[in-house]
């Protein structure tokens, strides 16, 4: 059953003003300025991106404008401009918490009408550090493309058109998944932020080289598409005054214009139906807990009987549902194949660089006991020896090699391919098997002896305080595992410097699952007995979180 509309708000009425723009804006503002009154770190953290946004502002806005009279500068700033707008459109769905104004659900038991808020709402997103870097590139773009008076009367409309467009994308992607947004398993999706910034940045530096070595002349046939697809039509309607074609700049500045509309018409819709319709999102149905149960009762059949079965299950399904668990698998996964990968299409990868993949998902062996946060005191209730923490920490290692092993094996594949050198396939194999086992086993070690909290609330890594020990764990164990890995480097390096001893390269893969075995052996064996002894200081120090 939806609840009815709440009832308009009379004009007359002295309490409730004619315009509630100026309020939403002042709202808008209130809402910084007490967000920047709870901490200092909160205030130094926002000065210090305001300024480095601003910074960036200011040289897109003097590097574009540098580009006035290229002949190729119309196809950048309008791949530019549509760039902007995916990133307006992605942002709510990957940092849901970053404007409290994106939820609209706060608003639902006061009388507002639909298009007055719409209204209130989109002028009041105007006020942000992000509108003003998106005005500065807009404004950068209009001015490179610019050519006369005309040209530069119609860039003023159309910064405004492609920076509303912008704007009125983000609402309407936030109103419409909301309720998913606020919803604990719909923050999960802030975990494949790590993914997209990590494939965004490679994407980036591949573009930038091929420009480097192509010039602006490689995007025109992109820039072809996109100076019809708005906002990016808006940036394109000034080149045409430019050329003097008014017809198509007329007919670009309508396609923006008409996409406005009806954003604001979808965004208006969705909004009406968010707070007049009941929230069933967070409501688990019957045939998902079946489902549920169905596969946690499958993947138990998959894993050893006894303790090391159980651990397993439980450290693979952190994996799945943790958020922060998940986020660091996602990053470390995505950033282990990206790697190699783009240096290998760049033409300046080195089949070496797989084993990048190992490292980066061998860090997920550190600081074991502090994923579990104040939930570990269930773990050392189990442990009252050196054997039962040798079999806890055993089994967290074998539920990570069920993930590292086929990784690591299947990006050195793909590497390989990629460049054609399978003849060092075995030897870099060899390698990426003995660093996973030597992170394997000081991973170990440090999260008996250097362990710290993860927060589970925002964005954070580590508890305040910690800073210093996580440092401590991870790069230390890291240098650590480089040390240990000495003796496979020092094999590897002397059969390719030895005449001949390509031949015997195929050695280096045993020899190097040998040794990375061996090291995780010891490594376990060594942190054992210190985890036990030292269990009420681990307790204590992942529960600060």
């Amino acid at each position: 059953m939806t609840a009815p509309l709440a009832p308009a708000p009379r004009a007359q009425d002295p309490l409730v003003p004619a315009d509630i723009t100026p309020v939403f804006v002042r709202l808008k503002l209130s809402l910084l300025r007490n967000g920047l009154r709870q901490s200092g770190g909160r205030r130094a953290a926002y000065v210090a991106s305001a300024v480095v946004v601003l910074l960036l502002g200011a040289l897109f806005l003097l590097g574009l404008t540098a580009l006035h009279g290229h002949a190729h500068a119309e196809s950048l700033v309008v791949l530019l401009s549509a760039v902007l707008a995916l990133g307006w459109a992605v942002m709510p769905l990957f940092f849901p918490g970053g404007d409290e104004t994106l939820d609209p659900t706060r608003l639902v038991m006061l009388p507002l009408r639909p298009r007055p808020l719409v209204r209130a709402l989109l002028v009041a997103s105007l006020v942000g550090i992000g509108p003003l870097f998106t005005l500065c590139v807009l404004a950068g773009s209009v001015i490179a493309v610019a050519h006369g008076g005309a040209a530069y009367v119609v860039g003023v409309f159309a910064l405004l058109l492609a920076l509303l467009v912008c704007v009125a994308l983000a609402r309407t992607v936030a109103v419409a998944n909301i309720r998913l947004l606020t919803s604990r398993k719909g923050r999960d999706l802030a975990v494949l932020s790590g993914l997209v910034i990590a494939i965004g940045a490679q994407l980036v530096n591949f573009g930038a080289q091929q420009l480097g070595s192509s010039g602006l002349a490689h995007l025109d046939p992109v820039a072809d598409v996109l100076r019809w697809v708005p906002p990016a039509s808006a940036i394109g309607a000034v080149d045409s005054v430019s050329d003097g074609s008014y017809g198509v700049a007329v007919a670009q500045l309508a396609l923006s214009a008409a996409a406005l509309v009806l954003l604001l018409g979808v965004w208006s819709r969705h909004l009406t139906r968010l707070m007049t319709a009941p929230d069933g999102s967070t409501l688990q149905s019957a045939e998902s807990v079946s489902r549920d149960r169905t596969a946690s009762g499958g993947l138990a059949r998959l894993l050893p009987a006894g303790r090391t079965g159980t651990v397993m299950e439980r450290s693979l399904r952190y994996v799945w549902r943790d958020p922060k668990t998940k986020a660091a698998w996602v990053t470390s996964l995505a950033i282990g194949l990206i790697v190699p990968v783009f240096n290998a299409l760049q033409g300046t990868g080195s089949i070496y660089f797989a084993c990048f993949a190992a490292g980066m998902l061998g860090i997920q062996m550190y600081n074991q006991f502090g994923q579990d946060t104040s939930a570990f005191w269930m773990v050392a209730t189990t442990i009252s020896s050196a054997r039962d923490a040798y079999d806890e920490l055993r089994a967290r290692a074998l539920a990570l090699l069920v993930i590292t092993l086929p990784y690591a094996t299947l990006v050195t594949v793909v590497t390989t391919a990629m460049l054609g050198d399978w003849p060092r396939l075995p030897e870099v194999l060899g390698l990426s098997f003995a660093l996973l086992g030597a992170m394997l086993a000081t991973g170990a070690w440090t999260s008996a002896r250097f362990p710290y909290s993860i927060p589970q609330d925002g964005y954070k890594n580590v508890a305040p305080g910690q800073s210093s020990i996580a440092w401590i764990s991870i790069f230390g164990g890291m240098i650590a595992s480089a040390l240990l890995c000495a003796p496979v480097i020092v094999a590897t390096i002397a059969l390719n410097v030895t005449e001949g001893g390509d031949r015997w390269s195929w050695v280096l893969l045993p020899l190097g699952a040998v040794y990375g075995a061996g090291l995780t052996w010891s490594g376990l064996r060594l942190a054992a007995p210190r985890t036990a002894a030292r269990l009420p200081e681990i307790l204590s120090a992942v529960s600060k979180g």
